[in-house]
Parts: C-alpha cells; structure tokens; sequence
C-alpha cells in the first residue's frame, strides 16, 4: 500500500476526539449511498418500462411493414414473397387489413381499430395467439372477430357474444366474438379488434387487396439494416418502415426522460460531494500540525494532495459500494415481489417494471458518482498541499 494512500486510510478510521469528524464522514458516505442507490433504482425502472412497452409493442406490431400507396393485392404479395423470402433474418411473413370501423353493442357505440388478419400465418409475425385470455386462434374465420379484454368489459361482452360493425361507407356487418386477447397495454385491448382477411376486407371496401404485409426478424434491432435490403429488392414502388420509425417519438420521449431523471438524481450525489468538501475541510485544519511535520521530514506538496485526495476517494468509493448493492438489491425485491401496481390506463402497463443493465446504466452511475467524488476532492487537498511547514508549526 502506498503510503498516501495508508495515512488518508489511517485519518478516516482512527479514532479522534473530535467525533464530529467522524459523524461528517459517515454522513457524507450516507449521502453518495443514497443517491447511487436512487440512481440505480428510478433508472432500472426506467429501463424496465423502455424494454417492457417495446416488448408490448412488437408483440402486437411486425419488425417491419411493407405498404403500397395503391395497396398490395394476392398477385403482387406473391411476387413480393418471392423476392424476399430467401433473406436469411426473416423469421416470418403475413398479410394483414387494417382500418377504422364502429361497433355497437346495444345502445353503446365505440370506435376501434379493424385488423383482419391470417389466422395460420399471424403466430409467425406477432404474439396474438399467446395473449389470447380466452378463446383460440383457429376459431378466427368469416364474420368472427377477437376482441381485447379492456374492450370486452367496457362493452360487457364474452365468447360467442354479438355485435354490430359500421365500416367509414356505412356498411353494416354483424360478428360474432371467438376470442378475447390480453396484450398488457390498456389502448390495444380497447381500440383494437382481429377478424380474417375476408372478413375485413368485406367490411373495409378493399376488393381483395392487403393493407400491408407484416415481416418478423430473428433480430429486431437489426431492423433497419433488414429494411435497407428489402428496400433493394422490392424497388421504389413499396414503403418499408420499422417498428423504430412507427413509434419513433413515442421511444425518443422516453430515451429524454430517462436521461432528465439520470441528470436530476446525479444533484442528490452532487449535494452529498459537499459533505465530502466539508470533511475534508476540517480534516485539513485538524491535521496541519500532521502536515506541517510531513513536510518537514520531506513529502513533497503533491504527495500531500494524494493523501487527501485518497480520503475523499475512499468516502466517495464507500458510498458508490454501499449504494450499488443497496440499489441492486431494491431492484431484485421489486422485481420479484411486484408490490407496487400501476393504474393500467395510465401507464399502459400493470406493474412496476424492473431491468438492470450493468452497460451502461449501472457502469455510468459508478463512473458519475466517482468523477463527482473526486472533483470534490480538489479544493481541500489544493489547500493541505499549500500548507508551508513553518506556518503549520508556529503555534504547536
């Protein structure tokens, strides 16, 4: 151990009779602890909401959509299959019809989204058929529809339940209820309704034609370089978008909050630094007669700011430990005991979600906390390294 290094540990864990010092240090080790473990709990949370509403999203939407301005018909989609069905990170591909209908359930009228989908193809493209609650997939045919559950108990519906759709031209077309799904995102299980290609296609006015075609990729976050060559090969007549770009301000918002919630609890660090100021203030002043003889044995200036540069690590690296363990910990407590519920239609979810990310979340909280301690280290060892040894021994 350097000798710095062994005096600044010698100074913090000695016992001294001004105990003062020792409740600052304690106080300023509390401090950083604190404010770690906030960063590290608000910011898995943050993540945990990131991850789970994305994972939410895909579940109910494709990687990537290809559409067509004059829309996709059954000659068109198997040109299209053959030209990008050879693309190695496709993991699967589906038609699909969407709109905007009414439906009625007795005196009530509501507007939901209309998808009509392929019953046999959609499991390879979404996650339907694993939120159904109720109800199975293969049911799904002319004039059925799977509705979600936020929808089926506004409306009071259930399986083999009637209700009465209006398409935007005013046709009527009454469907029968197969199937009740359970995304976890309180908006798709109340807009949003699953009928068959047919069916919709009947309803909607589109003569056959597919609205879109759905692609799934064994890599979602390799979306964009999938559209880029999908893109090359269907030409200029399709538009391609990823699941990024359909919900590209939604994901932008929360990437913004994250980094404000990350900046205003990194001032609960910055406010527990002045303790650590403080500490060393005083230490500096308890210890001049310490200094002045060091000096005069022959340590030179910098060795001087080392020691309490060390001392001021040493409280901030403390508090960073004591604050990561406590916050991982927190975190797995929230994780795996769920006690704190969410008003589902507000946060779109049902519970508080958790994901620890050591990179770089928990990585950059360490380093801010660190960089913060040690910046705090500057004034007070700046001043014990000014100390001359005539001046520190006068009075002794």
């Amino acid at each position: 151990m350097k000798t710095e290094l062994f005096i600044s540990w010698r100074y913090l864990v000695t016992k001294r009779k001004e105990k003062f010092i020792s409740l600052i240090s304690i106080i300023s080790v509390l401090g950083i602890a604190i404010g770690v473990m906030a960063l590290i709990v608000v910011i898995a949370v943050m993540t945990g909401f990131d991850r789970d509403l994305r994972d939410k999203i895909v579940g109910n939407y494709s990687h990537i959509t290809i559409t067509s301005f004059k829309g996709i018909d059954e000659k068109e989609y198997a040109k299209i299959l053959e030209k990008i069905s050879a693309n190695p990170q496709i993991k699967g591909i589906s038609p699909y019809v969407q709109g905007q209908v009414l439906i009625k359930e007795g005196n009530r009228v509501f507007a939901v989204g209309l998808k009509g989908i392929n019953p046999e193809t959609e499991s390879s493209v979404t996650k339907l058929k694993k939120y159904l609650a109720a109800g199975f997939m293969d049911d799904l045919g002319q004039d059925k529809v799977i509705i979600g559950k936020e929808l089926a108990l506004y409306l009071g519906l259930g399986i083999n339940s009637d209700i009465v759709t209006y398409s935007p031209f005013g046709k009527e077309r009454n469907l029968k209820v197969v199937g009740i799904f359970n995304s976890g995102m309180y908006d798709y299980d109340l807009n949003l309704i699953f009928t068959d290609l047919k069916t919709a296609q009947d309803i909607l006015g589109l003569n056959n034609k597919f609205s879109a075609i759905a692609i799934k990729l064994d890599n979602l976050n390799l979306a964009d370089k999938a559209r880029d060559e999908l893109s090359s090969a269907l030409g200029f007549d399709y538009n391609l978008k990823t699941w990024m770009e359909a919900n590209q301000n939604f994901f932008a918002a929360l990437k913004l909050e994250k980094l404000a919630m990350f900046i205003i609890l990194t001032l609960i660090i910055l406010v527990a630094s002045f303790n650590i100021i403080s500490t060393l203030v005083v230490m500096v002043v308890e210890k001049t007669r310490d200094i002045g003889i060091l000096k005069a044995i022959g340590m030179t200036s910098v060795r001087i700011r080392k020691i309490f540069t060390y001392e001021g690590l040493i409280i901030g690296s403390l508090g960073t430990f004591s604050g990561t363990v406590g916050g991982l910990v927190l975190c797995g407590l929230l994780k795996k005991y769920q006690f704190i519920k969410l008003p589902q239609d507000i946060y779109y979810i049902d519970k508080l979600p958790v994901s620890i990310e050591f990179w770089p979340d928990i990585t950059l909280i360490i380093l801010a906390a660190i960089a913060i301690t040690l910046s705090s280290t500057i004034y007070p060892a700046s001043k014990a390294a000014k100390l001359k040894p005539v001046e520190a021994l006068r009075y002794e």
